[in-house]
């Protein structure tokens, strides 16, 4: 029996979640696993790796070959550069205090690079921000501009037209005095 070290898809569509696993390399993707030894989002920027160390250099150790993706999250998080250190180490190439010395300074490096990637990340999203809210400041204020623009052309006519409705009566009463003036002479007559 052959062991992989690969992933199992959890999630909806579109957010995939993992499961890191091994498993006999026969079974099915979500199928009969041996056991669970982390998990992994890719959602996240850097990705989310929870991922138990010993349990995953115990099945390197015990020959467990990796898929593509499990080796580069192995290589990622150092189990695959402790085995090596450790194969090292049973050479006689190495002695145990070297090994560990050497796997600490990797380890610093490491973190260092993640740090950074972080901080530039969270840099990247705030520059974002910003500009997204310089550009929605932007446009409101010529949201408001246009309004006020609106409004005042809206209460200038609203004044023209006050203005037309105050003269207007004055010449309508004087138009319709002369035809009632008018009417009022012709029914008497038709009256006669």
């Amino acid at each position: 029996m052959s062991v992989r070290i690969r992933l199992q898809r959890y999630g909806r569509k579109g957010r995939p979640f993992y499961h890191i696993v091994t498993a006999d390399q026969r079974s099915k993707r979500d199928g009969r696993l041996i056991e669970r030894i982390g998990s992994y989002d890719p959602t996240k920027n850097p990705a989310l790796i929870d991922l138990d160390f010993d349990k995953a250099l115990k099945w390197i150790e015990k020959g467990a070959q990796p898929s593509d993706t499990c080796r580069a999250i192995l290589s990622y998080k150092g189990v695959l550069m402790r085995d090596h250190l450790n194969r090292g180490v049973k050479k006689g190439a190495l002695t145990q205090d070297q090994a560990d010395a050497k796997f600490e300074k990797w380890l610093k490096e490491k973190e260092a690079k993640i740090d950074k990637k972080t901080e530039s990340v969270q840099k990247e999203a705030e520059k974002r921000k910003a500009e997204a809210l310089k550009v929605e400041t932007e446009r409101n204020e010529k949201r408001r501009a246009e309004i006020e623009a609106r409004n005042a052309e809206a209460a200038a006519e609203q004044q023209e037209d006050e203005a037309a409705t105050e003269e207007a009566p004055a010449e309508e009463g004087s138009e319709e005095a002369p035809a009632q003036e008018a009417k009022a002479e012709e029914k008497p007559a038709e009256e006669a």
